[in-house]
């Protein structure tokens, strides 16, 4: 993982400094929250590029609520705990609030996290296989290149379980690792989230536009839907859409939400968007 000030969170937040004091206090905050009940999920529409902002589905970015009414972004506590026994417990509340909104919102898809200790956590499994196939065909799995990487008969296998529910796997911050694409025929990837680091600044960084385009010639090769994360500007937007991305993500779309809302129609995004 890269270092705190430079790394992109997987749940696309941007992370705080660490120390040993704000891991304790992090820590003791998520351990409230799940106890009293006061973890949420945000929504983040991801659209398809040259659509008329159509949602291909929802990324549920984690919150914590407090009990002023404050709300906690992901970034502030994920760094400290996510490869803890105490982010295997969020990323179980994550799935089942997840699981929930499938269920009572069956016209659209969603998106979570997983961090490399859920992979290997029976419970989170036990927690997917007893929801219906009906509703974790909608559910999208969102690893990041280094989980993915870390371990490959873990996420071979873990993969190929969560298959058996009808679920999809997107592969997060894709182009950050050092990736070895000859994993890529045997992965099979659903979705390939381009990390923002690419993103940034694309429509007049060339040494940008070549990544991205590379990126996007071996996702298409694999079959692989292409996402471009944090579009922020105008610029971004239509030279993602120009390269051939397929989906945008990124406060430009939309904001994280408490509840999946489409983003309002913007004509002039679309006309962007739309190539």
């Amino acid at each position: 993982m890269a270092s705190a000030s430079k790394q992109i969170t997987r749940n696309a937040d941007i992370p705080a400094v660490m120390s040993n004091t704000l891991f304790n206090l992090e820590a003791t905050r998520v351990a409230a929250a799940l106890s009293d009940n006061r973890m949420e999920l945000f929504y983040q529409p991801i659209i398809r590029s040259g659509s008329n902002n159509f949602v291909a589905f929802y990324e549920g970015l984690a919150r914590i609520r407090m009990p002023g009414g404050a709300i906690i972004s992901a970034g502030q506590f994920m760094p400290f705990i996510e490869n803890t026994a105490l982010g295997t417990k969020l990323d179980r509340r994550i799935l089942c609030l997840a699981l929930k909104q499938l269920a009572n919102n069956s016209d659209i898809r969603l998106s979570i996290n997983m961090s490399v200790l859920s992979m290997r956590d029976t419970g989170w499994l036990d927690i997917l296989e007893s929801a219906s196939s009906g509703i974790c065909e909608r559910l999208i799995i969102e690893i990041t290149e280094g989980a993915a990487m870390s371990d490959i008969e873990l996420t071979t296998a873990f993969m190929h379980r969560v298959r058996r529910k009808h679920c999809s796997i997107a592969l997060d911050d894709f182009g950050t690792g050092a990736t070895s694409f000859r994993y890529f025929k045997d992965f099979r990837f659903d979705f390939v989230k381009i990390d923002g680091l690419f993103i940034r600044d694309l429509c007049y960084d060339k040494d940008n536009q070549v990544l991205v385009q590379a990126l996007i010639d071996i996702s298409k090769h694999f079959d692989m839907v292409t996402v471009a994360e944090f579009i922020e500007t105008d610029g971004e937007a239509e030279m993602a859409t120009k390269l051939g991305i397929d989906c945008l993500q990124g406060y430009l779309i939309g904001k994280p939400a408490a509840q999946p809302i489409a983003p309002f129609q913007k004509s002039e995004l679309n006309q962007k968007i739309a190539g």
